[in-house]
């Protein structure tokens, strides 16, 4: 068991506290995930601002969705699926997107499956994927710069996934209803 702290605005180093006021003003509370990212300003800060440069991106809602959640799943994080499904729905995705994404069924347009499968090659090929898949994600309507952008939705959710494994993250309150684990 890992000796992870998870910090308030009081504990947190001087350099955490700004980011941790502004996750509480912007989200009504601190998350488990920035409170324990608060140990290390500099990552808490990254994290926020990935985030916030995700949010910026040519991806509508729903392909948000489906880049973070196809990662979430892959990676099996316990505490992302949920908050991400949260947040899915505060983002009106439909059921049957984050239904799709959380059993790793079908998603509902073929757009849509391109982006989680062209997802998945470049996370579990590190980067090296093929002409064929590029092929197939330019055929589904996609350009050299969603490429790019999956690429900087997945460094996001290395941070989140990771750090949730390691420090054993409890899922918040809000999300605990949308409890997920990976089917074997």
């Amino acid at each position: 068991m890992t000796d992870f702290k998870k910090h308030d605005i009081d504990s947190a180093p001087e350099g955490s506290k700004p980011f941790l006021e502004n996750s509480q003003k912007n989200m009504g509370m601190i998350p488990g995930l920035h409170a324990v990212m608060a140990e290390s300003p500099q990552v808490l800060e990254a994290y926020q601002k990935l985030h916030q440069l995700v949010l910026d991106s040519s991806f509508d809602n729903d392909e948000k969705t489906v880049v973070w959640q196809t990662i979430n799943v892959e990676n099996a994080c316990h505490y992302c699926v949920p908050s991400h499904t949260g947040i899915a729905k505060m983002m009106k995705v439909s059921d049957d997107i984050i239904d799709a994404l959380r059993d790793e069924t079908p998603l509902p347009s073929d757009k849509l499956e391109a982006l989680r499968t062209f997802t998945l090659a470049v996370m579990n090929k590190r980067g090296n994927v093929s002409q064929d898949d590029l092929e197939a994600f330019f055929k589904a309507g996609y350009k050299n710069r969603q490429v790019l952008e999956v690429i900087m939705v997945l460094s996001q959710k290395v941070m989140s996934n990771y750090i949730n494994h390691i420090a054993e993250t409890p899922v918040d309150e809000p999300f605990k209803k949308f409890a997920w684990s990976k089917n074997q």
